[in-house]
């Protein structure tokens, strides 16, 4: 007999915590034991650059695993809806679920507001986190480094090393203001890093990823070109490890990592819910 359990993927998306998406979902879920579930939570999506990221890990993953993932949803926003519902996902609205049949019951519309104003209970944790997710977007790819010194974490890397996507959780998850550098090509002929860097060593962490890796995923995004190539990454790699390793930073490989793993090593490596 094979006792081996099926796996699927399972996101839960929402505009606020994302506790009620998981608690409904995983009731729901709880009822099969022949499968094995591996979830993940994306919490105050809020604009459409988020809803868009968030369906496109949702789409990777149909993409890579070739399985339908399962999506528990309760955004309220119906445009923001729409990015995750267009996925090749079995996508659960819970909000709609429940609404809709209220409405006709009723036989009034919904506000369809989320939630109560955060102002009306004073909540700083929720501007915590809107703040720290506004930051990190103006602060993607090196767009202001004039700015890092208000950075809580700063991520180097080659381009494609996972740093964009890193930072992201590391908002939308721990309220963190995260900005990030793609090493160049200018800046790897030269054996340290970046002198602007140096002055926030503690506050930077280092990613890497195997070149063959590398390669493959910029062959999907600039295909044919001297960038994706085994050569080109290879070198990339070696010189970008040999400088970060110099600078003694905290250095992980994004090869075989989740994003959320990447993100709670680079937290506990650098303490920095320790005053949070």
């Amino acid at each position: 007999m094979n006792n081996k359990k099926s796996k699927r993927s399972v996101f839960y998306v929402s505009d606020r915590t994302g506790k009620t998406a998981e608690s409904l979902g995983q009731s729901l879920l709880s009822q099969f034991d022949g499968v094995d579930f591996s979830d993940k939570t994306f919490a105050f999506v809020i604009t459409e650059m988020e809803a868009s990221f968030v369906a496109g890990e949702i789409q990777q993953e149909y993409e890579e695993s070739g399985v339908q993932p399962i999506v528990f949803s309760t955004l309220v926003n119906d445009d923001l809806q729409q990015f995750i519902s267009a996925t090749d996902a079995c996508v659960i609205s819970l909000f709609n679920s429940f609404i809709e049949p209220l409405e006709k019951s009723l036989k009034i519309k919904s506000s369809h507001t989320i939630g109560k104003p955060h102002e009306e209970f004073g909540d700083e944790d929720y501007k915590k986190q809107m703040d720290a997710i506004d930051f990190t977007l103006k602060n993607d790819d090196g767009i202001r480094v004039n700015l890092f010194d208000k950075a809580d974490v700063i991520l180097v890397g080659v381009s494609r090393s996972a740093k964009t996507p890193t930072c992201l959780y590391l908002a939308m998850h721990f309220s963190l203001k995260a900005a990030n550098y793609p090493l160049t090509d200018d800046d790897l002929d030269n054996d340290k890093l970046p002198e602007f860097l140096l002055p926030y060593l503690n506050k930077i962490a280092g990613l890497t990823i195997r070149a063959d890796q590398l390669s493959a995923i910029r062959q999907q995004r600039r295909p044919n070109t001297a960038y994706a190539t085994l050569k080109k990454c290879q070198y990339e790699v070696k010189r970008a490890e040999l400088m970060m390793d110099k600078a003694g930073l905290f250095i992980l490989d994004s090869t075989a990592m989740s994003i959320e793993e990447i993100a709670v090593n680079i937290v506990k490596e650098k303490e920095l819910l320790k005053n949070s």
